[in-house]
């Protein structure tokens, strides 16, 4: 969801604790067993990497090209009495947004707590959706991976345990700790961005969120000097500017050689579905949004319908899901989780410090989901 001006923005960013937490200790032998099938090729392993590196599925490490649509941060979701990653809830839900037509998944964003996951657990969610994708029918669904970290280093080992783990590309978030000792002109998240895309196994698309990045807010002149590097493939801006998105989107258009507008060479997304229209508007390609956790099927038929050309019903329905996004914008990913639990019968808690909701707050952020999920019921 977007950090618009009239909240609060989010703090933290996308750093972690390198804790090697053994898979055995975050899930039963049973389960590890299962989940850990795929075991994946060493030529990109990462040195710390929990997962072993033996054989590889022929469905895993395959072709899936971006495409518009709607794209899903998905939840990680976590054992009520003991914090453990509940990979069941993992599968299930990857599941249920891809019956539901999403065109890709993101784990490790902030709607998948990365923070407070260790790289052995970041890995354990990736491979869990990837494999429940794979045995449901959905091999050809993309997951994008976040791996965003402070240092150039650990966001190349992000990348490649990503990979490892089965995913296809690498949502990056700029570093932002020592942002005031940056060299001018973005030279320095030039440079890291660069750094990152040639040493990745897997395409980088770069993420704009000052919110989460102690407000450092990327360019649409430093995103399109990114943009012509080879591995780096598209653009998650979550600043909520659609001029800046405008300018990415047109430009990275008017640079394709031979632009396919169902498979374009620069994917432009939207952070938040509450300007989703509004950034198909500006030539973007889509939405990743939090929301679509929820409300999946309503984001896409919103933006079918105005391809369609059908704009007032697309504006309606932009309607409602913009008073949906508001309510999960104030609370956050507890609020989402809440709101699934609510509706889906499945959400539970975040993982602490994050404080469990109140009573009042259930019932309230019930009922203020209670439109947008009449509607996606509908669908």
């Amino acid at each position: 969801m977007a950090p618009h001006l009239d909240v609060p923005s989010p703090a933290g960013s996308f750093t972690t604790s390198f804790n090697r937490t053994p898979l055995r200790s975050i899930i039963s032998p049973e389960l590890e067993a299962d989940c850990l099938a795929p075991t994946l090729v060493e030529s990109h392993s990462s040195p710390n990497s929990s997962i072993d590196n033996d054989s590889v599925e022929e469905d895993f490490h395959m072709a899936r090209p971006l495409i518009p649509g709607v794209y899903v941060p998905t939840m990680c979701f976590f054992d009520q009495e003991t914090e453990d990653v509940d990979v069941n809830a993992i599968a299930h839900h990857a599941v249920r947004l891809a019956k539901a037509g999403v065109a890709g998944i993101a784990t490790q964003g902030s709607n998948g707590e990365a923070v407070h996951l260790t790289h052995a657990e970041r890995q354990l969610v990736t491979l869990t959706t990837r494999k429940a994708l794979n045995e449901a029918g959905y091999s050809h669904i993309p997951v994008i991976v976040g791996c965003g970290a402070q240092s150039t280093r650990e966001t190349i080992q992000y990348c490649s345990e990503a990979w490892e783990a089965g995913g296809d590309y690498a949502l990056v978030l700029p570093p932002s700790y020592y942002a005031p000792l940056f060299a001018p002109s973005s030279k320095t998240i030039t440079e890291y961005f660069t750094a990152v895309a040639n040493a990745s196994p897997i395409p980088v698309i770069i993420y704009n969120f000052p919110g989460a990045v102690n407000g450092l807010d990327l360019t649409s002149d430093a995103i399109l000097q990114l943009a012509q590097h080879p591995k780096i493939v598209g653009a998650k801006l979550t600043c909520g500017n659609t001029g800046k998105l405008n300018r990415v989107a047109a430009a990275t258009r008017k640079q394709s050689k031979d632009y396919d507008p169902d498979k374009p060479d620069f994917l432009v997304l939207a952070g938040s579905a509450d300007f989703s229209i509004q950034s198909l508007i500006a030539g973007g390609h889509g939405v990743l949004a939090g929301l679509a956790n929820i409300a999946p099927k309503t984001c896409i038929k919103t933006i079918e319908l105005y391809k369609a050309g059908r704009y007032l019903e697309a504006q309606k329905m932009q309607e409602t899901l913009s008073q949906g996004d508001w309510i999960a914008i104030q609370g956050g990913v507890i609020c989402v989780k809440a709101g699934l639990q609510a509706w889906m019968g499945y959400g539970g808690y975040t993982r602490n410090p994050l404080p469990k909701p109140t009573a009042e707050q259930i019932k309230s952020w019930k009922e203020g989901f209670r439109e947008l999920v009449s509607l996606e019921k509908s669908l």
